[in-house]
């Protein structure tokens, strides 16, 4: 699956579908495809990691498989477990045997049919017709023993299972992996794959992302919501807010009416921009008209 022909048709197409990259981030995602590496993405909550596997899922026209990433995942909720019930009832059905013929049927359970088959099996399924996109979505929330058990899947697009060998993917899987950095992941893992750390965008970028997100905001507001929320993010808060954030503001902006940002708006709305109740009562009030003043 190698994709558009170059980064600049990769950026233009991704565009298309409403998520904008800078040269870099079209460059790292474009080498991914052509080298098909597993594309590791660092950065803030809200700056569009985990959107960018829905958007190349859509324009490959393929699979999305989405392993979401928690304190104490285990193999078998993210690989593969056996199907314990059906091999006993295979059992069963078999009967009584002796000698050899129980050893047979006993490593006859241990075949792909009595296999329940997770994210991380699914994405490597030789039966597919086509690569998924596979999303490890914040890795850094897993256990290190999950990071161990990755390093051969990232490396060789594969999973060795003692009871039954080696699967290997016949369509290599488009494979993102996301982080918050709430903790340090391995560089082993990190070596099998391209890196890239997505910032909150620039002033130009975010108007365009709400511009196309919220058409019904005009230009005035549009400029006024931004610019607030990136003078916001300058500031010392728990959580800043990400484009995400931005966007449900301004949607809700829309809503509210009025030609101009005013304080009472703000500070009645700051809800959708700020979710810890710290940085809501510090931020209402004089800060609010303050950063409003600066704007006029």
């Amino acid at each position: 699956m190698l994709g558009p022909p170059d980064r600049q048709a990769l950026a233009d197409q991704l565009a298309a579908r409403g998520y904008l990259v800078d040269d870099a981030l079209a460059m790292s995602v474009f080498l991914a495809l052509r080298m098909e590496r597993p594309l590791f993405l660092e950065g803030a909550p809200g700056v569009g990691k985990t959107l960018l596997a829905s958007v190349l899922a859509e324009l490959f026209e393929t699979r999305l498989i989405r392993l979401q990433c928690y304190e104490g995942l285990d193999l078998a909720q993210a690989a593969y477990e056996w199907n314990y019930p059906r091999q006993l009832l295979a059992l069963q059905a078999q009967g009584h045997a002796a000698g050899a013929a129980a050893d047979r049927a006993t490593d006859d359970l241990y075949r792909e049919a009595f296999l329940l088959k997770r994210p991380l099996l699914q994405a490597i399924d030789a039966a597919a017709e086509r690569a998924p996109v596979l999303l490890i979505d914040e890795i850094d929330r897993a256990d290190e023993e999950l990071e161990s058990f990755l390093l051969e899947l990232l490396g060789e697009f594969q999973i060795t299972i003692p009871e039954l060998g080696t699967l290997k993917a016949r369509h290599r899987p488009i494979v993102v992996l996301t982080s918050n950095r709430t903790r340090d992941v391995h560089d082993a893992l990190k070596r099998r794959c391209l890196y890239h750390w997505i910032d909150y965008p620039t002033l130009a970028t975010e108007l365009e992302i709400v511009r196309r997100k919220v058409p019904a905001l005009d230009d005035h507001l549009r400029r006024s919501v931004v610019a607030f929320v990136q003078r916001l993010r300058r500031e010392d808060l728990s959580k800043l807010p990400g484009v995400a954030e931005t966007v449900d503001w301004a949607e809700a902006i829309s809503h509210v009416g009025g030609a101009t940002l005013d304080p009472p708006t703000v500070d009645a709305t700051l809800g959708l921009l700020l979710k810890y109740h710290d940085d809501l009562e510090r931020v209402r009030g004089p800060m609010v008209a303050g950063f409003l003043a600066e704007q006029a």
